[in-house]
């Protein structure tokens, strides 16, 4: 089938006829309709599987999707219409262009400009950013867009992902149901704008940061196999703050839609994973060194890779007559005046920390007297990118702090503090970097922070400013870090001085200590530095994102998508091709038509649902079980993990029925049959050492439970904290497998538990052996059904796969292997759930009833 690819603006602009020309529609006109969209668009017409085989060969494309464009637009001063643009130089997402390289991939951008554009010059504007560089504008009306940014964006996501719970109106912004619709609206309205540029089959969508957090929910939907990345360029709170947010499953399942989602750090990446792992009940593994997420049949990546900055922009603006000029007038204005410049720049921010800084300032001054009249604090502070009352109260807070303390501790001609509070250009901000012996970042909380690694570079320097700093050719750099230990760039920067910018005594004896550094020391630590943050810019980190994306969106093609649900809790389960649902029709026609027949089932989670509390079959069942097992052509197995004693009393109206206990250990034929093993009798002598190690791990974990079966031990902790659980189970195996080394038992994990049993037992033996009684009562099986819910039942299903060659199993026999959900496994058919499972055996007991009766 033909790809339902959207018209390509990028051919219209050009000329060029659209690649799918029978496909191809109006491009809809830029909204400009104020007001609020639904929540999401529930029309499944839209949901587009797509066939791979339509791909058109083309260089590889990368859509660049954030809150803005990397463009500067201003107004035409010659008094005519239009308006002036140009790249902003500044920007990340330009400088990850650059990094990528266009002779590698083709580079869209989709975004808002910061200038709002009148709705009648929007299609004009449109055309001019999209001829000339490659952008898509996206216009948002200004009440839509104050109460998306503005309202949700800053005083909802922004508070909460730093760490600030609204326990008060001042304190961030409660939620707002009408704030959080605008931000939906918003992202629905970029999906739209994506849609009329994307070639679904070949183009990667790389979405940035938390305006945009459900735009993947509404990419995925349209385009099931969409290659599509989101990075959070903020930090991501811990799960006790994440959760207090009134749409936090919402958020989680949106950016679960996406193929790889990075951060910054670890600790990011980690609390994602918790609230993952106990709002959503998921869990992650790490294979080779990549941690992947399952979620219905797809593997979400998580990627951890801190951004870099832009090398070449850096040392071109480094290498300007005016940065040289700058750092020459500084140089004049503090060193020749015998003053040792400390430099500090952040947004006039409540999370920067400023007034922070500035209290340890006057606490080094206090504590010091001997810097009095040497060191300056140069704090440059750059204008808010929000607005609110807790941007006023941050900067009257700065500048009652800094009069006071140049009023206790200036003189004339020397003030402790000087404050930069007016925008200043790149260049004047590198100067100061070149003359700063110390840089100070003492953000209480920020995603990444960019700002030590200019310094770092800037210190570097060149060989005009050597001349300029009157240093020779050989002199090795240096250069000083104090950064707070809350911000995403610290883990990076070993040779730093790290800090709580909380404790202003320790922040003071930091600053003390940078100054006072021997020279060897400075000059090691910068070296260091700049090794790292040469190596690692923002073209590394794109490319590295990018290899990652494209590695973990390369089985697309061959798995089977459709969408499921509805809102944004719509997701896309991806299969094997051969993968599919059990049809009760084709089963129940393969049932009527033979002869013998082997049916082995689970009994938790397959017969019986995991949540339910009284885990005994009911009367229902019994009669179902009953009715397949009076039919002479059946035989009937219970394979479950429970001991015989309770599958004995539960299943005692079941004259013959089999039942294999304890994962196959015991083992029975009918009712009225002694019990035999699978495997030879074992010594359980093993658990005398086992169990003490279990007792010890429950007394530790609240929740947990020992099971002591005949030949096995169980740890669960099903009722236990998720994380803590997880984590004294990973140890707890640990401790099992080094105790247990020479005793002839396996450890194994499961789900939510911990099992001891002895070698050799597992679920296919139970196949096997069944397998190998009919083939020797004659004539070997021509339907085998098995169906079970947990990794213990994969045994059985490779058992039964296997045998399909051999003699155990009648030639053209018809096999039905299945398991409970939609999920990777080595079954061939799935049913949904128990449920279903008990309808399947309900259909299957009828036909033995109506041909036991006939």
């Amino acid at each position: 089938m033909v790809s339902k690819s959207y018209s390509n603006l990028l051919e219209l602009a050009s000329g060029e006829s659209p690649t799918f020309g029978l496909m191809s529609r109006r491009i809809p006109r830029i909204m400009t309709v104020a007001g609020l969209i639904s929540d999401i668009d529930d029309d499944k017409s839209e949901s587009v599987c797509s066939d791979p085989s339509s791909s058109s060969a083309q260089r590889d494309r990368i859509i660049i999707v954030a809150n803005q464009l990397p463009i500067r637009a201003q107004r035409k001063t010659d008094g005519s219409k239009g308006w002036i643009f140009s790249w902003d130089e500044d920007s990340l997402l330009l400088q990850l262009r650059d990094g990528i390289g266009d002779h590698d991939m083709e580079v869209i951008y989709v975004g808002c400009l910061k200038e709002d554009i009148h709705p009648n010059e929007q299609d004009e504007v449109s055309q001019i950013l999209l001829e000339t560089f490659k952008c898509v504008p996206t216009f948002l009306p200004p009440d839509l867009f104050s109460r998306y940014y503005h309202g949700f964006c800053k005083q909802q996501l922004w508070p909460l992902f730093h760490y600030m719970l609204p326990l008060s109106p001042d304190l961030g912004g409660r939620f707002n149901r009408s704030l959080w619709q605008a931000y939906v609206s918003v992202n629905k309205i970029f999906a739209d704008r994506i849609m009329e540029v994307i070639n679904p089959e070949d183009d990667f969508v790389w979405v940035h940061d938390y305006h945009l957090m459900v735009l993947p929910t509404f990419l995925r939907k349209r385009f099931n196999r969409v290659k599509l990345g989101f990075f959070l360029h903020s930090p991501f709170p811990s799960s006790e703050i994440y959760k207090t947010l009134p749409i936090r499953e919402e958020l989680l399942r949106a950016l679960l839609n996406a193929d790889l989602i990075g951060f910054h750090t670890f600790d990011y990446a980690r609390h994602f994973l918790s609230c993952c792992s106990r709002m959503l009940g998921l869990t992650y593994e790490s294979k080779r060194g990549y941690i992947g997420l399952e979620y219905y049949g797809r593997t979400v990546s998580i990627k951890i890779l801190p951004v870099g900055i832009h090398m070449g922009q850096l040392q071109s603006v480094l290498s300007l007559p005016e940065t040289e000029e700058k750092v020459a007038e500084l140089l004049k204005q503090y060193c020749d005046q015998g003053r040792i410049m400390l430099l500090g720049v952040d947004d006039m921010d409540i999370f920067k920390g400023i007034s922070l800084k500035l209290l340890a300032m006057e606490q080094l001054l206090m504590q010091h007297p001997e810097w009095r009249g040497k060191v300056v604090l140069v704090q440059i502070a750059n204008p808010a990118r929000g607005r609110g009352k807790d941007v006023i109260e941050v900067r009257a807070e700065t500048s009652s702090t800094v009069k006071r303390i140049n009023e206790t501790f200036g003189k004339p001609g020397y003030n402790p503090v000087v404050l930069i509070d007016e925008p200043l250009k790149f260049y004047e901000r590198i100067a100061y970097y070149v003359v700063a012996e110390c840089c100070l970042v003492t953000a209480v909380r920020d995603g990444m922070n960019l700002i030590p690694y200019e310094y770092i570079i800037s210190r570097q320097g060149n060989q005009k400013l050597d001349e300029v700093l009157g240093l020779k050719p050989s002199t090795p750099k240096k250069s000083m870090l104090v950064v707070s230990e809350f911000i995403g760039c610290s883990p990076s920067l070993s040779g730093a001085i790290r800090v709580n910018p909380w404790n202003i005594d320790a922040v003071a004896d930091a600053m003390d200590s940078a100054l006072e550094m021997a020279e060897p020391e400075k000059q090691l630590r910068h070296e260091k530095h700049y090794r790292y943050v040469s190596t690692h810019d923002v073209g590394y980190w794109a490319r590295s994102f990018l290899q990652d994306l494209e590695r973990t969106c390369q089985d697309h093609v061959r798995r089977r998508c459709w969408g499921i649900g509805f809102g944004l809790s719509f997701r896309v389960v991806a299969l094997d091709p051969s993968f599919r649902k059990l049809s009760m029709e084709h089963i129940v026609s393969a049932y009527r038509r033979t002869k013998t027949r082997a049916i082995l089932l689970d009994y938790d989670g397959t017969l019986m649902p995991q949540a339910s509390i009284d885990k005994s079959p009911t009367s229902k069942s019994i009669g179902i079980i009953n009715s397949l097992c009076r039919d002479k052509n059946n035989m009937v197995f219970i394979v479950s993990a429970r001991s015989r004693k309770t599958l004995g009393e539960w299943f005692s109206p079941c004259e013959n029925l089999g039942i294999a206990a304890e994962h196959g250990y015991f083992l029975r034929l009918e009712r009225d049959v002694e019990w035999e093993t699978c495997v030879p009798v074992a010594d359980c002598s093993w658990k005398q050492i086992a169990e003490p190690v279990m007792k010890l791990y429950t007394e530790t974990t609240d929740g947990s439970t020992i099971e002591d079966k005949e030949t096995s031990l169980v740890w669960s902790y099903e009722d236990a904290d998720p994380d803590f659980g997880s984590c004294q189970a990973k140890e707890l195996l640990d401790h099992l497998e080094s105790v247990l080394a020479n005793e002839p038992v396996t450890v194994k994990s499961g789900q939510n538990t911990v099992e001891v049993k002895p070698q050799g037992v597992s679920k296919g033996l139970v196949a096997k052996r069944l397998l190998s009684i009919m083939q020797e009562k004659g004539p070997s099986p021509d339907f085998v059904l098995c169906i079970g819910d947990d990794r213990s039942d994969e045994d059985m299903f490779e058992v039964i796969t296997s045998s399909m060659a051999g003699p155990s199993i009648a030639p053209r026999a018809e096999v039905f292997a299945c398991t409970v959900g939609k999920k990777p496994s080595k079954a061939k058919y799935y049913l949904d759930d128990t449920v279903e499972i008990v309808r399947l055996i309900q259909g299957l007991a009828s036909v033995s009833e109506q041909t036991n009766s006939g």
